[in-house]
C-alpha cells in the first residue's frame, strides 16, 4: 500500500469522531509496521485522548522503526491532553506521514520541527486537499473565531422551497433526508428565522440513533417566538438561544424560565445583525451553523457576508407559481455582475436527488 493508501484509512477513521470532538478538529491515525498496520485510532471525544496517543496504545506490537500516519499535524502544547509530539518520540516511531498541518497558532509547524529536530523523517501535504475539507470548519474556527456557517436548503429543479399554499415536506428523498440529519449531528448550531418557527412549528433536533442535538438558535428581533413553540417547550432537553434585538427583560423572561438563553444583539436594519450574532456564537465555543432558514434569512446572511458554503439539494419536481417561495429572497442583486459568486459545486447523487455543495467565494459581490 501507498502512502496514499495509509492517509486514505487515517482520513476513514477520523471521520468516527464527526460531532463529538467540536471545537477540536477530526483526526484519525494508523501505524504500519513491515508492511503490517499494528494500531489505528482516532479522537474520541472533546478532552479525550488525540488520535496519536490512541493509536499508539492500541498497537499489537511495539511501534518502534514504525510510520504512523495522521490527517493533521501533531500537537506540541499542553491543552487537555499532553503534546503528542512527546508520545510519538516515546514511541520510537521512525517516520510520520501528516495530511495538513496544524493552522492553530499553538502549533502551525512547530510539531514538525520537533520531530525532525529529534531525527524522525516527516512528509507532508499527503491528500492534503482531503485532509483540510474533513475539517473546514476547525481551519475556519481557529483563524476567525467565529463559526463556519452552511447555508442548506431543499429546492426543486424550477427553484422552488414550497408550493404556492406554502407546502414543502416533502420535497427530497429520504436518502437526502438522512444526509441532513448527519448534518445535523456535525455541526454544533442550527440557525433559523422566527418566520420558520411561526410557520412549522420545528423540533430542529437530529433524528440518527446515539446522536448529538445542535444548539438551536432563532433570530427573533422582537420575541415573536410562541412560548409554546417546540423549541421552547424542549429548552430544557436540548440547548436553545434566542438571539433578539430588544433589551425588554419583562418579554425576555418567559423564554429564560423555559430553559432558554437569550442573546441581546444590536440591530442592523432593524434585524438582528448576524455579524454580531456570529461573534456571540464564537465566543461561546459553536464552531458551526447550519443555517435552514428561509428566503428572508438567507438573503440577510448573503449580505451580512457570514455564509461560507452553500448546500442546495435538488429534487427532480416542478412546483410552478409566480409566488412559489424561493431558497432566497430579499431584494436580490440589481445586475448578474453583482452575484455571490460560488466555486464549482461538489455533486453527491442522494437516491433521486443531487447535492450541489460549493463555497461562498470571498469578496464575491461586485468582482
Amino acid at each position: 500500500m501507498t502512502d496514499e493508501s495509509y492517509m486514505k484509512l487515517a482520513l476513514e477513521y477520523a471521520k468516527k469522531g464527526c460531532g463529538r470532538v467540536g471545537p477540536n478538529p477530526m483526526v484519525g491515525a494508523v501505524v504500519v509496521k513491515d508492511g503490517r498496520v499494528i494500531g489505528a485510532g482516532w479522537h474520541r471525544r472533546y478532552g479525550g485522548p488525540h488520535a496519536e496517543r490512541d493509536a499508539l496504545a492500541r498497537c499489537t506490537e511495539p511501534p518502534r522503526g514504525a510510520t504512523l500516519y495522521v490527517n493533521l499535524e501533531p500537537c506540541c502544547h499542553t491543552g487537555k491532553t499532553p503534546p503528542c509530539t512527546d508520545a510519538i518520540l516515546e514511541s520510537g516511531v521512525r517516520r510520520v506521514v501528516i495530511g495538513s498541518v496544524d493552522p492553530n497558532p499553538l502549533v502551525a509547524g512547530n510539531g514538525i520541527r520537533i520531530l525532525r529536530r529529534h531525527g524522525i523523517e516527516v512528509t507532508e501535504d499527503v491528500l492534503n486537499g482531503e485532509c483540510r475539507a474533513l475539517n473546514e470548519v476547525f481551519f475556519h474556527f481557529i483563524r476567525t473565531k467565529t463559526p463556519y456557517v452552511v447555508m442548506k436548503y431543499a429546492m426543486t429543479m424550477d427553484g422552488k422551497t414550497a408550493t404556492r399554499s406554502g407546502g414543502s415536506k416533502w420535497i427530497t428523498g429520504e436518502a437526502a433526508r438522512r444526509r441532513v440529519q448527519e448534518d445535523r449531528n456535525r455541526y454544533s448550531g442550527i440557525l433559523v428565522g422566527v418566520g420558520t418557527v411561526l410557520a412549522d412549528d420545528p423540533l430542529l433536533t437530529c433524528r440518527l440513533p446515539e446522536s448529538r442535538n445542535p444548539v438551536r438558535i432563532i433570530c427573533d428581533s422582537r420575541f415573536r417566538t410562541p412560548t409554546e413553540a417546540r423549541v421552547v417547550r424542549t429548552a430544557g432537553q436540548v440547548p436553545t438561544v434566542l438571539a433578539a434585538c430588544s433589551s425588554d427583560e419583562i418579554r425576555a423572561r418567559p423564554y429564560r424560565e423555559a430553559g432558554c438563553g437569550v442573546l441581546t444583539l444590536p440591530p442592523r436594519d432593524g434585524r438582528v445583525d448576524l455579524r454580531e450574532l456570529m461573534a456571540a456564537l464564537g465566543e461561546k465555543g459553536i464552531d458551526s451553523v447550519l443555517l435552514e432558514g428561509g428566503g428572508t434569512l438567507n438573503w440577510s446572511a448573503l449580505q451580512s457576508g457570514v455564509v461560507n458554503k452553500v448546500q442546495a439539494y435538488v429534487a427532480p419536481k416542478l412546483f410552478g407559481g409566480a409566488q412559489a417561495k424561493s431558497p432566497v429572497g430579499g431584494t436580490g442583486v440589481e445586475q448578474p455582475d453583482r452575484a455571490f459568486r460560488l466555486a464549482p459545486p461538489r455533486v453527491t447523487r442522494l437516491g433521486g436527488d443531487i447535492l450541489l455543495e460549493s463555497e461562498v467565494l470571498p469578496c464575491s459581490q461586485g468582482s
